[in-house]
């Protein structure tokens, strides 16, 4: 007679923990992941138990699964693991630079960006917390295998942020004799002007030196240019993506709350009702923009630079028709 425990323990034998649990050659699977693995609620663990998680997620993998553990268990040791550990060197990331952190501090600082638009040293201000903010992300989430200098990152930091403060600041000035509602929409301009900046400068060694492509089993090919380029573009847009729908469309709410009498008597609370507001399209977008392009992008052989192309064939033949590569987030 088998018991529960028994049962479990067999279930578990062949359990592969690094297998997706939902379909990522589709969106709506690739949003789950994303759902489960930005969760804001991570954030607040230790260390010690994220710790605990990674040592579950390696034992699993080298096949000796403690006694008595469930797979819900392994499913929330992964979620955990792939909330806090670098998919390429599997070191803890820093706390601020998390996805799962998107929402709590993009909801602040986008918050206030959008309330104190109005004076230049206001939009200065708040326009290099988000960049400062933006370059720490870039950096935890980058493909580690493409190693950066300090000195790289400093350069970028500054292009960042320079580009950011001189869209805000003159799209600022320009706008003034515009509608209202235009001179709302500077800082997503802004912030938009920067991720196209921003994250290219930080992952430039990426771009010129090439990222490391593999075939479909993970086997090392060399490293791409081109493939570089692809996946910093998907990742620039989905950066975009992630910030439109709260920086575009909560102008406008607050342009028609703003007009009630009730709005104008608690203008002390407008800054926090719109780090609220913005919270609650983050909750969303951070997974849905995640989501837009596969995580390990693909691109055909015959897309590749000449020389590389040329090796792969020469050692591959017609087996390989496809390379991957870890775009970031």
């Amino acid at each position: 007679k088998t018991t529960m425990n028994d049962s479990t323990m067999e279930a578990l034998k062949g359990f592969d923990i690094d297998a997706p649990r939902w379909d990522q050659s589709t969106f709506m699977g690739r949003l789950k992941h994303f759902f489960n693995i930005t969760d804001c609620r991570t954030v607040l663990l230790p260390d010690s138990r994220l710790d605990e998680a990674k040592a579950l997620v390696e034992s699993c993998r080298a096949g000796s699964v403690p006694p008595g553990t469930t797979v819900e268990q392994l499913h929330y040791a992964k979620k955990l693991y792939d909330s806090a550990f670098h998919p390429d060197t599997g070191d803890r990331m820093n706390l601020i630079g998390r996805m799962s952190f998107q929402v709590p501090g993009g909801m602040a600082i986008t918050g206030f960006m959008l309330q104190f638009y109005r004076t230049v040293p206001a939009v200065v201000f708040w326009q290099w917390v988000n960049q400062s903010f933006n370059a720490l992300v870039n950096y935890t989430n980058r493909n580690a295998a493409s190693p950066i200098t300090p000195k790289q990152i400093g350069v970028a930091y500054v292009t960042a942020t320079s580009t950011a403060l001189a869209t805000a600041v003159g799209l600022n000035l320009y706008t003034k004799k515009a509608p209202p509602l235009v001179a709302r929409w500077v800082p997503f301009a802004a912030v938009a002007a920067a991720n196209c900046v921003n994250i290219p400068m930080m992952r430039q060694q990426e771009i010129l030196n090439g990222i490391a492509v593999t075939d479909e089993d993970g086997n090392k090919l060399g490293h791409s240019r081109k493939a570089a380029v692809k996946g910093i573009t998907q990742v620039v847009i989905s950066r975009v993506t992630m910030a439109a729908p709260g920086m575009i469309i909560l102008p406008i709410i607050m342009q028609r709350l703003e007009k009630y009498r009730f709005m104008q008597k608690i203008t002390f609370l407008h800054g926090p009702l719109q780090v609220m507001m913005v919270g609650v399209f983050l909750i969303f977008m951070v997974p849905a923009a995640c989501s837009l392009f596969p995580q390990s992008c693909s691109m055909a052989v015959s897309k590749l630079e000449p020389e590389l192309r040329e090796s792969i064939i020469s050692q591959y033949g017609d087996r390989v028709s496809y390379v991957y590569f870890n775009k970031g987030l």
